[in-house]
């Protein structure tokens, strides 16, 4: 597994260790980390502080994206994908769209290459964090 996924689920295994979503992101530029984040919604009280969002906020202004990669560890919802879209952001890797499938039709159709790469530790991260918050976890993707 390269080490910008690696980074990634061990954001979302820092959420899960604060009480909050296992769900882990972080941004990428000529090949470094300028930003990191996991979902905090539960930490924050916030409604719209997922992964994606959270890293975005960390990595601060970084002027032009087209150069970044975003990797999640799962696939980004509409709001996250809306992000993505906005600032410009070409590629965005992913740990899985199993227990979620995401806006990845919407980023592609705005020239975003998605790639997919299925793991099975996000997909267990996610299958083990929803069965036992089922939920917060229907609260978090606006099912309630």
């Amino acid at each position: 597994m390269d080490e910008f996924m690696k980074a990634a689920i061990d954001e979302a295994k820092q959420g899960l260790a604060e009480g909050g979503i296992p769900i882990g992101s972080v941004l990428v530029k000529y090949g470094k980390i300028i930003g990191r984040g996991h979902n905090r919604r539960v930490q924050k009280g916030s409604p719209t502080l997922h992964a994606e969002i959270d890293c975005l906020e960390n990595a601060g202004r970084v002027g032009s994206y087209k150069d970044t990669v975003l990797y999640s560890t799962l696939m980004p919802c509409y709001l996250c994908s809306g992000a993505v879209v906005q600032f410009g952001i070409k590629k965005v890797v992913v740990g899985e769209s199993v227990t979620f499938p995401g806006g990845p039709e919407f980023m592609m159709q705005h020239g975003v290459e998605v790639v997919n790469l299925n793991l099975d530790e996000c997909v267990n991260l996610m299958e083990d964090f929803i069965e036992k918050n089922p939920k917060l976890w229907n609260e978090d993707i606006g099912e309630l």
